[in-house]
């Protein structure tokens, strides 16, 4: 998928390296990338030069597109929009979410994406003519993304912080491409103030290990991490 003159005479073969699209000097790279256990990016450059961004746990979303500022920079492909799509890491899984902003769409392995899916080692995601593949690192031990050494699983909630956070992962919960609940609809819900709810919030924010992150991410990354980590079953929305 690479739009890059000469590059298909210059690959190997998927039986001789293991990865489809690297020349054999850059197989170092991706073996050193692959050493360090983390999830990672890899995609060519418009010089045909390699480009590796790790996916550590310090971060949680990567946004993709030809804008300057975006992550994952592909500014000589005209098929890809400004800010075309995000990468979010979801508890231990990282998943492609594309929402209708892109002109083109997002591709996971010749599949269209539409709103959010998660990706596998080695998929390949497709932005415009450019390709980008993931590799999903060596999968931690640690739990889910909640206070050190909870189960999330058996986390026990109060019944006002249980209904606040199922109200916040409502929307999230029917449409995987939705933002969370806001705090007046969260209170029209429980049948709360407005105040009420963020005090809640706050309390969930720290139980689940999430009150260092920015305050504008804080919301998005409790819901994510809420429906992924077993806290609250399917029953309960």
């Amino acid at each position: 998928m690479f739009a890059y003159a000469g590059y298909l005479a210059t690959t190997m073969s998927e039986t001789e390296s293991g990865v489809v699209g690297v020349r054999a000097a850059e197989l170092k790279q991706i073996n050193s990338a692959e050493r360090t256990g983390q999830p990672f990016l890899y995609w060519r450059t418009p010089d045909a030069g390699l480009q590796i961004t790790y996916l550590g746990a310090d971060r949680w979303r990567v946004t993709i597109g030809r804008a300057e500022e975006a992550d994952v920079r592909l500014e000589a492909d005209s098929q890809v929009s400004r800010m075309h799509a995000l990468l979010e890491r979801v508890g231990e899984e990282w998943t492609l979410v594309d929402d209708g902003l892109s002109r083109n769409g997002s591709f996971v392995n010749a599949e269209r994406v539409l709103a959010r899916k998660r990706l596998a080692d080695r998929d390949r995601l497709c932005f415009g003519s450019s390709e980008v593949v993931y590799r999903a690192g060596v999968p931690r031990s640690a739990a889910p993304t909640v206070s050190a050494g909870e189960d999330a699983g058996s986390m026990t909630l109060s019944p006002a912080q249980r209904r606040v956070l199922l109200a916040l992962c409502r929307p999230m919960h029917a449409r995987e491409s939705a933002m969370p609940a806001t705090n007046r609809a969260i209170a029209a819900e429980v049948l709360m103030s407005v105040d009420a709810v963020k005090a809640h919030l706050r309390s969930l924010f720290e139980i689940f290990g999430l009150s260092e992150l920015p305050q504008n991410e804080k919301r998005a990354r409790l819901a994510a991490t809420a429906l992924v980590s077993g806290v609250l079953s399917a029953h309960e929305f």
